[in-house]
């Protein structure tokens, strides 16, 4: 079926004609982990920057452009990607987290002005919240990657659920926590991004992300 579809994808040409299926290359994939993390992490830096209150909200919009683009449309692309290579954790990791990305700037957007303002904020806790139980999940499979990786999930299903819980009670304190808790998430998320596209443009381990007992 490999060698069938590269065929396919290539065609043939006289340097092929007449040679054996098995000898015409398979173009190598690009790790698409990288893109993914470094979507992620920076749509999610700019977000919990306003969550953490350390910029004022009126320029929270900022937020809504790099949801749908890059943290939306990019990491959903990189989660198709995964699916090519055969990763069934970064496939349902990266396509979930750029779909909650693009339904982010979906609700701002279009429904928000819907909700009663007396219930936004139980709507937009019960939502995170619900992010919050797939991110826990999404953690124990995620003690089989790296600890890099393992780590970007276990402070993410906090962020979630400290923002959720925040949002839905109007706890300021609880989501400016959040917000923190979404910085260092960020932050660990972009190291694991860095460490995989480094480490794959040497050669050679430049950065460690210390792969986990399988």
């Amino acid at each position: 079926m490999e060698a069938a579809s590269t065929r396919e994808r290539f065609g043939r040409d006289d340097a092929t004609e007449g040679r054996s299926a098995a000898s015409v290359p398979t173009p190598a994939i690009a790790n698409p982990g990288p893109l993914g993390l470094a979507a992620f992490a920076t749509t999610t830096f700019i977000l919990s920057m306003f969550n953490a209150g350390l910029v004022s909200a009126t320029a929270e919009p900022i937020v809504f452009g790099m949801a749908f683009a890059y943290g939306g449309l990019a990491q959903m692309l990189a989660g198709m990607w995964e699916f090519r290579t055969g990763n069934t954790f970064g496939a349902t990791a990266f396509t979930s987290y750029g779909a909650f990305w693009l339904s982010f700037w979906i609700f701002v957007q279009f429904f928000e002005k819907e909700i009663p303002k007396a219930d936004a904020g139980h709507a937009v806790g019960l939502y995170l919240i619900a992010w919050g139980i797939f991110t826990a999940y999404m953690f124990i499979a995620s003690l089989r990657t790296t600890a890099a990786v393992s780590l970007v999930f276990l402070l993410l299903g906090v962020t979630f659920f400290a923002l959720g819980i925040g949002n839905a009670g109007a706890h300021t304190g609880i989501i400016k926590l959040g917000g923190w808790l979404g910085l260092a998430t960020a932050l660990v998320a972009w190291y694991a991004s860095f460490a995989e596209v480094t480490n794959a443009t040497f050669g050679r381990t430049v950065l460690p992300v210390r792969p986990l007992t399988r």
